[in-house]
């Protein structure tokens, strides 16, 4: 399986930058990531996942001989909290900062174990009929991702409360749980042809809504922490949509570039939900800014950009006559900031703090 390497954005004070303690730290997950890419039976090595907990406060990474769990609460350092060598594992998922964990083993992909890490003891284990694909977790529910269904339990005793049967090939297992307590919302992609996303209230066991995000397959979707927002991208790459949970209205539109299309592995918001970050398999790590600009600050900002000031001017002006696809690309949000990795072509996580 692929090794996966990991990136972090830090944005303080509208600047990006990569700290140097984390960037210490991260370098030494690469570090394993590449040594198990180039000797899988090495004792440590065989890197299958790597991931963030839901409030981007700890990381989970899964390994050929077990799995670890690292510390992200300060920007000088990464500390390593847990070293659980027992089997092989291709997915863990920390809840928050508890010491609950959900692991898959390469060994037994179908079935899934809850347990207490710092106990190092098994709480739970369940079993699928096929492949778990991945397991998101909040407050009150765990969600397992099959490639055609999708198992709602309640996180307080594991019973299942609802099954999703008959979703279209998911192959990936593309979805997200929102961590919010009010808005408990999980989304899967509702076609394997288009980039609809469906929206599932997984607090009343209800569908809410269906978005057509993209003309092509999603390739990733990410909540705000709110669960009020909702951000997508496609298998072309090109741009990131962010729409309104509740009714679907699209919010922005942001162009992660032009000259080529890219695989996004990775969407996060920022906790206020003023930053949205992506990762692709390109060397390039996008930060977009997703505020609102009032009329009399888009005047001064506009003046301020020169020859892209004429530019959004000049779009404004030409809308009426220039054909839609035109109109749309130049009006498109840019990236507000951005990070040069030191690789490229291998899979990524991304997350952003402020």
């Amino acid at each position: 399986m692929q090794s996966l390497a990991t990136s972090v954005g830090v944005v303080t004070s509208g600047v990006g930058v990569v700290t140097s303690g984390v960037r210490a730290g991260i370098a030494g997950l690469m570090s394993l990531a590449a040594q198990g890419a180039a000797d899988p039976s090495a004792a440590g090595g065989g890197v299958f996942s790597v991931n963030f907990n839901q409030d981007f406060s700890s990381l989970g990474v899964g390994t050929k001989v077990g799995y670890k769990l690292f510390s992200l609460n300060t920007v000088d350092k990464v500390e390593q909290i847990c070293d659980n060598v027992n089997e092989d594992t291709c997915i863990v998922e920390r809840l928050f900062s508890s010491s609950l964990v959900a692991i898959v083993s390469l060994s037994s992909p179908r079935k899934l174990k809850v347990c207490h890490f710092k106990k190092n003891s098994e709480i739970c284990n369940y079993s699928y009929p096929n492949t778990i694909l991945a397991v998101k977790l909040n407050r009150a529910r765990l969600v397992v991702c099959l490639e055609e269904s999708l198992y709602i339990h309640n996180i307080r005793d594991m019973k299942v409360l609802h099954t999703i049967r008959d979703t279209p090939p998911n192959p990936t297992g593309l979805c997200a749980l929102s961590i919010s307590n009010d808005n408990c919302y999980l989304a899967y992609p509702g076609s394997n042809t288009i980039g609809q996303v469906q929206i599932f209230d997984a607090q009343n066991l209800q569908a809410k809504t269906m978005i057509p995000a993209h003309d092509s397959p999603l390739a990733a979707i990410s909540f705000n922490a709110s669960g009020t927002k909702i951000a997508t991208a496609s298998e072309k790459g090109t741009v990131i949509r962010v729409f309104n949970v509740a009714d679907g209205a699209r919010l922005h539109e942001l162009r992660r570039g032009m000259k080529r299309c890219a695989t996004i592995f990775s969407l996060a918001f920022s906790p206020d939900s003023l930053f949205l970050i992506s990762s692709s398999n390109t060397e390039t790590v996008h930060v977009f800014k997703l505020e609102e600009i009032k009329d009399t600050q888009r005047v001064v900002v506009e003046e301020q950009q020169g020859l892209m000031g004429w530019m959004s001017k000049a779009v404004t002006a030409s809308a009426s006559y220039l054909p839609a696809p035109v109109t749309d690309m130049l009006s498109q949000g840019r990236a507000f900031a951005t990070i040069t990795l030191p690789f490229q072509g291998v899979r990524n996580v991304c997350a952003i703090a402020t």
